[in-house]
C-alpha cells in the first residue's frame, strides 16, 4: 500500500485525540494504576504506558528528521529499550508525561508537514505504517490503559 501525507496525518491526529481524551482528566490514583503485565516485565503504570507510547512516537520524528540514534539507545533490543524508557520515566510526574505526549504530537505533525511527499508514497508499505504514530498507541491505549482503568471500576 502507498500512503499519503494527508492520510498519515489524519490517522496520527485521530489516535492522539482518542488517547488525549482518555488521559486528560485522570486522577493521581488512575495515573499510578498498575497494568496487567507478565512478571518478567517492568511493572508499568498508566503513566509509564503513556511515556512508552510517546517515546516510540518521538522515535518516528527522529527518523523523519534523519537524526542519529541516541548513544544510550544504540544496539538495544526492544526489551532493553523499553526498560530504558521505564527507567527514564518511572519517577517523573504524570504531568510531565502528559506535557511530553502533547509536545511530541506537535513535533510529529510539524515533521510530517515538512517531509517530502515521496517519503509517504515512494514505495509499498504495510497498511499500518508508520505504526508508532497511531497503531502502537492504539494498541497500548486499549490493551493497557483502558483495561487498567476499567478494572479499577469493578
Amino acid at each position: 500500500m502507498r500512503h499519503t501525507r494527508e492520510e498519515v496525518i489524519k490517522r496520527t491526529i485521530r489516535e492522539f485525540e482518542r488517547l488525549d481524551r482518555l488521559v486528560n482528566n485522570l486522577t493521581d490514583e488512575d495515573w499510578n494504576r498498575l497494568l496487567t503485565r507478565p512478571e518478567t516485565k517492568d511493572p508499568w503504570t498508566v503513566k509509564d504506558a503513556l511515556a512508552h507510547i510517546t517515546h516510540w512516537k518521538a522515535d518516528v520524528v527522529r527518523k523523519i528528521k534523519k537524526q542519529p540514534i541516541p548513544v544510550e539507545e544504540k544496539g538495544l533490543s526492544w526489551t532493553d529499550g523499553n526498560h530504558l524508557i521505564y527507567e527514564r520515566w518511572r519517577d517523573r510526574s504524570p504531568q510531565e508525561a502528559l506535557a511530553w505526549h502533547r509536545q511530541v504530537q506537535e513535533d510529529a505533525l510539524a515533521a510530517l508537514q515538512d517531509t517530502p511527499e515521496a517519503w509517504f508514497s515512494d514505495r509499498e508499505r504495510r497498511p499500518e505504517w508508520p505504526f508508532d504514530l497511531d497503531g502502537h498507541s492504539s494498541y497500548h491505549r486499549v490493551k493497557d490503559i483502558e483495561h487498567a482503568l476499567e478494572e479499577s471500576t469493578k
